[in-house]
């Protein structure tokens, strides 16, 4: 059996770690800057209002993000007025009664915050609530940071006018960066903003199909019940755990066999093309790390790196022939560089972890919880180890498996 492969978190991150490191330092819990290539991952952003507490010149930046936080929640009606409302469309309405059989499920089942958020509803008029710029080196998957007051370094900047994100994007690609920029459906204020009326529904998700709708809640609320500065993968992957299992218990207790069927599908898809983004992922992150000038030129690299690129569009033509031709991936795959794959790791790679955490602590949320959160007292690598630590399988000498 691996070594500790029973102890809780606390077990394993105050006896077996400090033996193989040393003892670490508790992590402070508003350091400045560290490595959210984050919610989003969804792919989804963050986005923190709270930015003018910050002495940093970039207030160009902070005040767009400022202004367009502002119009989204002036924009923002209760629930129960656009129930009330006879002007509101039968089709919108029973979404919206939808959401908040969600949000109380959230609350009951799910034991995520009971506040303000996802209780009020916005139309954008647009179909993204902000635009993600994601950049990383022509020989790298380190993604670029930029750092923020509260919500420490993470991996994107965002933009609440599209044409600020292009310009951005411009920007770093004469930089020499490849460049990554997409929509996001919602992001989330960490709960900062529940005095104001907490994060709304929006016209960008809230006709998601019915798995995808309680996922995208459950993942933001999640960054309610935790958010560790300059740590992304473990926030984005935390949330997305619980998106995912959250989804799930839904549509068991809740969904119709249609509704479990569909999400079912979309899924497995999913769990495919994560698995070859994954794969593609560490070839390329292989052939960065063991063939860097001056043993190899730039040229050789970009061979190498251009050959692991073909092979994935490859794979990707024969995954879409086997779905029946869907493409819900295409745009996504005809973007692919760098940037796009290390983002995209922010929301995969410790998810099997938490999902394994979860596991242990008996299915039950508030032990899972408590479990992150004592984990989320450690430091990042050791955080890390230990995710990878309890997916890895466990077997005794001389036991047979049938």
């Amino acid at each position: 059996m691996s070594p500790g492969a029973d102890l809780s978190v606390r077990q394993y991150t105050n006896v077996i770690l400090p033996q193989r490191q040393g003892s670490a330092r508790r992590c402070t819990a508003m350091k400045r800057c560290s490595d959210l290539a984050g919610k989003l991952l969804r792919p989804m952003g963050l986005l923190l209002v709270v930015v003018l507490l910050s002495g940093c010149a970039d207030m160009a930046y902070y005040w767009q993000s400022i202004r367009g936080h502002a119009r989204l929640m002036q924009a923002a009606r209760p629930v129960d007025e656009w129930l009330a409302d006879t002007a509101t469309p039968p089709a919108l309405r029973a979404r919206l009664q939808l959401t908040q059989s969600m949000r109380r499920f959230s609350v009951t089942d799910l034991h995520l915050p009971d506040n303000a958020s996802y209780q009020r509803y916005s139309q954008l008029q647009r179909s993204y609530a902000v635009w993600n710029v994601v950049a990383a080196p022509e020989f790298s998957l380190t993604l670029k940071t930029w750092c923020f007051p509260v919500a420490g370094c993470v991996g994107y900047r965002g933009y609440f006018d599209e044409a600020d994100a292009r310009a951005l994007a411009d920007v770093l690609r004469t930089q020499g960066l490849e460049v990554r920029m997409y929509g996001v459906p919602a992001y989330s204020t960490l709960g900062w903003m529940n005095w104001a009326g907490g994060d709304p529904l929006l016209n960008t998700f809230v006709n998601f199909p019915e798995g995808q709708l309680a996922g995208l809640m459950f993942h933001e609320l999640a960054h309610q019940v935790l958010y560790v500065p300059d740590d992304t993968l473990f926030n984005e992957s935390f949330a997305t755990a619980v998106e995912r299992l959250g989804a799930q218990f839904w549509l068991e207790r809740h969904g119709s066999a249609q509704a479990r069927q569909a999400h079912a599908l979309v899924e497995a898809r999913r769990a495919q093309f994560r698995a070859l983004t994954r794969h593609t992922r560490e070839r390329l992150a292989a052939i960065y790390m063991e063939n860097q000038p001056p043993s190899h030129t730039a040229e050789s690299m970009t061979a190498m790196k251009n050959d692991v690129m073909q092979e994935f569009r490859k794979a990707y033509a024969e995954l879409k022939a086997s779905w029946g031709g869907y493409g819900g991936f295409d745009a996504w795959v005809a973007q692919a560089n760098n940037a796009a794959f290390a983002a995209v790791a922010a929301y995969d790679d410790l998810v099997p972890g938490f999902e394994a955490l979860f596991a242990r602590e008996g299915r039950d949320w508030p032990r899972f919880y408590d479990a992150v959160r004592q984990l989320a007292d450690h430091p990042a690598a050791q955080r890390r180890e230990y995710l990878q630590h309890i997916t890895q399988p466990t077997s005794d000498s001389g036991t047979s498996h049938g």
